[in-house]
């Protein structure tokens, strides 16, 4: 069976440790990561020990065994799936300055056959200690990042070879890169030149059409786009938390998300005065409907564009780490419902409350999830002054 040699795999977690936490700057002396690793992802595991060992700093491990998830949620009691020790996640946010995420699976259908009203249960359960996180990342003072690593089933269920799945790691990576990081510095300050044309330009709102779009979403005045600050690896995207409070319009989306160990394909949603009033899928529509049912979740969060120049993603992986960052011949278009990013927002995140927050149109949930479509958009821009440009078509930028 195919796996990366350990070279990669040491690349993969430089990247992921020196790199991406502290947007681009790595952990510094002193910080403690959170890592949360799949058992299927223990070769990694290694050389991201490694990698903070090294450099002298510090380490708490969750390291989940597979079908752990499977085996809880079929035996466990309503009661006992909302138990969320408080006092214990509360402390470990307290205590940590990193989360890395490393998403695996030996099993994509673990969570299939398990009831969606549990499965978005608890989530809502764990929203207190989303919130916690929140405030301290508004602080600047915790980052997150989140890897993948390749197994057997997760490259079959996209018609791939492990070898050739691992290799769509290795390019979105830039792990075939004498000096990784060097070249995502590179990237990412092509990507700050864009960033910063969008934010310069002031605009207000967008217009989002092509034969399976017509969407209009506003961008509040005090709100700018972002690039990557760290927060995913790999991540092309530009993105910003538009104003929940006037979005309307229809979206189709060609690519399948997979969520809760569960596939939903060819979702449609129809948002009519600012919240989604209809929502469709050929697959898993059930656990859509749930998913937006839950308490502001149907409601937009972010508004996403990937230009294909930068990206080197060219096969859909089934993970929306990878599926709202695909390049090749497309680019990437995708939304999010649920929860808004507060990073978004032009002042001092630490002096706003919880409803100023929600007076600037920034939405509060426990739940988050991206769509992706890879089709063609045309996005118009409405600028302060009223005057209008086109700033992407064709998969790119325009700016």
């Amino acid at each position: 069976m195919y796996q990366p040699s350990q070279e990669i795999l040491k690349k993969y977690a430089d990247v992921l440790i020196k790199f991406a936490l502290w947007s681009w700057e790595g952990i510094k002396p002193g910080d403690i990561v959170y890592l949360q690793v799949a058992e299927s992802a223990k070769p990694l595991l290694f050389e991201l020990q490694k990698s903070i060992l090294e450099s002298g700093w510090h380490y708490i491990t969750n390291f989940i065994p597979e079908w752990w998830q499977r085996v809880f949620f079929e035996n466990a009691s309503e009661e006992q799936a909302a138990f969320w020790p408080k006092d214990y996640f509360l402390e470990l946010v307290k205590t940590c300055t990193h989360v890395l995420r490393i998403e695996s699976t030996d099993d994509k259908y673990e969570l299939k056959w398990i009831d969606s009203k549990k499965l978005i249960g608890r989530q809502k359960w764990a929203k207190f200690y989303m919130d916690a996180r929140t405030e301290k990342e508004n602080a600047w003072e915790l980052t997150w990042t989140i890897g993948l690593y390749g197994t057997e089933a997760m490259a079959a269920d996209v018609w791939m070879t492990l070898e050739e799945y691992w290799w769509e790691i290795i390019k979105a990576c830039f792990l075939d890169e004498k000096d990784p990081i060097a070249k995502w510095k590179e990237v990412f300050e092509s990507m700050e030149d864009i960033r910063t044309k969008l934010n310069n330009l002031n605009i207000e709102k967008v217009h989002v059409e092509w034969e399976d779009i017509d969407l209009h979403i506003t961008i509040w005045e005090k709100k700018q786009w972002l690039g990557w600050g760290g927060r995913n690896i790999p991540s092309f995207e530009i993105f910003t938390s538009p104003d929940w409070r006037w979005t309307n319009g229809k979206i189709k989306f060609n690519q399948p998300l997979y969520q809760y160990g569960n596939l939903i394909e060819w979702i449609e949603l129809e948002f009519k005065d600012w919240v989604v009033i209809n929502s469709s899928a050929t697959t898993g529509e059930e656990l859509l409907k749930e998913m937006i049912s839950a308490e502001n979740a149907d409601k937009i969060w972010e508004f996403s564009l990937t230009d294909r120049r930068f990206s080197r993603i060219t096969k859909f992986m089934w993970e929306t780490l990878y599926d709202e960052n695909v390049g090749w011949e497309f680019g990437n278009t995708h939304i999010a419902v649920g929860a808004s990013y507060h990073d978004t927002f032009t002042w001092d995140m630490t002096t706003q409350t919880k409803e100023t927050w929600l007076k600037m149109g920034f939405n509060e949930s426990a739940i988050h999830t991206d769509i992706m479509s890879t089709t063609n958009r045309k996005v118009t821009a409405t600028l302060a002054n009223w005057s209008e440009m086109v700033i992407y078509e064709a998969w790119e930028f325009k700016i």
